[in-house]
């Protein structure tokens, strides 16, 4: 299977003025997919990683709210590690990256956008079926 697109880090606006700030995420237009799903990963322990998985379908925009967490992704062409740390940034994960998330400070809280409901079947746990599926 080829690449779909690759992930993209990106910057949304921030609104603001003497009473706070304020961050608009819009599906289609800020995040580039529907949102069916919306789940948020907090209370992570240090030295604990999550993720460990890619998809065949689902798109994902992470947003650190809160904190910061390091996330690890792999697509077969580049390997990278993305710093998530101001709730401006955004992280599009594409379904071909394999990813795992780390280094989450003690306030982290990682919100999750997903373009399609929870499915098992759409996970890849194992990595040399991930290489399988999207390896050249």
């Amino acid at each position: 299977m080829n690449i779909i697109e690759s992930s993209e880090l990106m910057t949304v606006n921030e609104l603001g003025d003497e009473r706070g700030l304020l961050t608009v995420i819009e599906e289609m237009k800020t995040i580039p997919f529907e949102i069916k799903r919306v789940f948020y990963i907090y209370g992570t322990k240090m030295g604990v990683r999550r993720g460990f998985h890619a998809h065949y379908k689902t798109r994902q925009a992470l947003i650190c709210v809160s904190g910061s967490c390091k996330v690890y992704l792999d697509n077969t062409h580049r390997k990278t590690d993305v710093l998530l740390d101001s709730p401006t940034k955004v992280l599009i994960l594409e379904p071909n990256d394999w990813h795992e998330m780390y280094d989450f400070s003690e306030d982290a809280v990682l919100l999750v956008l997903s373009s399609h409901l929870y499915n098992a079947e759409d996970y890849i746990r194992d990595y040399d079926k991930f290489l399988e599926v999207y390896g050249s």
